[in-house]
């Protein structure tokens, strides 16, 4: 017998299609799954320019499946949790920019999952839940470093007190998603702006997902300095000067359309 495959990878072009595959539990993630998160972030094709994150069914990921840290030691749960919390890392810090595409409940570590990922695009049916503290538990994969820079620190501590649901339309209020669309059409969105990050140079995009998120927690001076030494870095490629070439031929030739009688 076949074992399941948990993690579902297509290609759009150059988008990287990554999705979680185990509808009849609302994805909710045994270890197996992180694994094969983890073997597809670690082996992202050179080709490749930024990739979707979604899920095969209704529900984008229910939360981490309980029942592998039922009984567990203190130590084996810890080991646990910072086995998951390096694959989120994997999905903030890596190659390409991610895009999450959000259907239905993105609930523990569903939620923890998104907050890793660069753009988060949800459907109307989406929300985000943090349902923890009423099971006597705590977030383990990355929750309280990642979503209160994103929600802030009230707005979280609120949701794991009360269990309250987080609808899509409050998560665009806040900043905590970037784009709420008709339900149905989440994945078609995120591919599309997965497709636009995908045609900036790999060094642009390797400095907005790894750079950007550090100079935020720097100092003023600091964070001047390292923009500026990035910046300096970025357009010194060959590939940023055949680029701009282009950029100024155009305009140029678009002076000359403009002034001919």
């Amino acid at each position: 017998m076949t074992e399941q495959s948990f993690v579902k990878v297509s290609r759009q072009n150059d988008v990287l299609m990554v999705g979680l595959n185990r509808p009849e539990k609302r994805n909710a993630m045994p270890k197996s799954m992180m694994f094969e998160l983890r073997e597809v972030f670690s082996n992202i094709p050179k080709d490749v320019g930024a990739a979707v994150l979604y899920s095969t069914g209704e529900h984008f990921c229910s939360g981490l499946d309980l029942t592998q840290v039922k009984d567990k030691t203190v130590i084996d749960c810890f080991q646990f949790f910072r086995q998951w919390q390096e694959t989120f890392r994997l999905i903030q810090f890596g190659h390409i920019p991610v895009v999450a595409a959000l259907s239905g409940a993105a609930i523990g570590a569903g939620l923890e999952m998104a907050s890793a990922c660069h753009i988060r695009v949800m459907d109307e049916s989406a929300y985000f839940q943090l349902p923890e503290a009423a099971r006597g538990l705590y977030v383990g994969l990355g929750a309280s470093v990642r979503f209160p820079r994103l929600a802030g620190t009230a707005l979280m501590m609120d949701m794991m007190l009360t269990g309250r649901l987080l609808p899509a339309q409050e998560c665009l209020a806040r900043g905590v998603a970037q784009y709420v669309v008709p339900p149905g059409t989440a994945v078609d969105k995120a591919v599309e702006l997965a497709a636009a990050a995908a045609r900036n140079l790999p060094i642009t995009n390797h400095a907005i997902i790894h750079a950007l998120p550090r100079i935020v927690e720097q100092g003023h001076d600091e964070g001047l300095f390292t923009e500026a030494l990035i910046a300096a870095v970025a357009q010194s490629g060959a590939e940023t000067a055949q680029r701009m070439d282009a950029f100024f031929n155009r305009k140029k030739t678009t002076q000359i359309l403009k002034t001919t009688p």
